[in-house]
């Protein structure tokens, strides 16, 4: 599985902005971008939304076409593709401090949708689908811990704290999303090619 390696916090402080949600990810600064074209900041903002998501150019790709097809902001339908993946959902819910641990714990089978195991980050969660963890990771003190320290505030969301399980209640509305993007920008860079 292919997925995106190498120095966090360098591409936090190149991009100007936490993108991974780690307290020092800014600490040393941001990278000043003077004199910056048009094409620049649209592959910035393109750069930004994929590092979010810890998402491959081909598969991004993959998610703008659909996007351009789609009825509607080809924006705000990206950014909603992006927010229902299943590793961005267990992220959200709290069952991993990190998108790339929430990634793992999918890929390594700790999580059920539905009651079934789905082990590929990239699942479309759907509306009304439960996300829990498996019997045997409920013994895991570590999973457990994290899901019920971390507050939900997002209200497509709910998160029910007796039986560790998360639910997608409605499609996210782009304005509710907690990430620092111009999709019109990325709409633009991608229109272009």
């Amino acid at each position: 599985m292919a997925r995106p390696m190498g120095p966090r916090f360098k591409v936090a402080r190149r991009l100007g902005v936490d993108v991974y949600g780690h307290p020092k990810a800014l600490k040393r600064g941001v990278e000043d971008h003077r004199n910056i074209s048009e094409y620049g900041l649209q592959l910035l903002e393109k750069q930004k939304l994929k590092a979010y998501y810890g998402v491959l150019e081909k598969q991004f790709r993959r998610y703008v076409d659909r996007a351009f097809r789609s009825k509607g902001n080809p924006g705000d339908f990206l950014v909603q593709q992006l927010e229902c993946r299943l590793d961005n959902i267990v992220y959200r819910l709290g069952f991993g401090s990190t998108l790339r641990e929430a990634r793992q714990m999918v890929v390594h089978g700790h999580i059920l949708v539905n009651e079934k195991r789905v082990d590929r980050p990239s699942y479309a969660v759907q509306v009304g689908d439960e996300i829990q963890l498996k019997s045997s990771s409920l013994e895991k003190t570590v999973f457990r811990d994290r899901f019920l320290s971390k507050d939900l505030y997002l209200p497509y969301l709910s998160k029910d704290k007796n039986t560790l399980m998360g639910t997608l209640l409605r499609m996210p509305v782009r304005e509710e999303v907690p990430i620092e993007v111009v999709d019109s920008r990325v709409v633009e860079f991608y229109s272009k090619h």
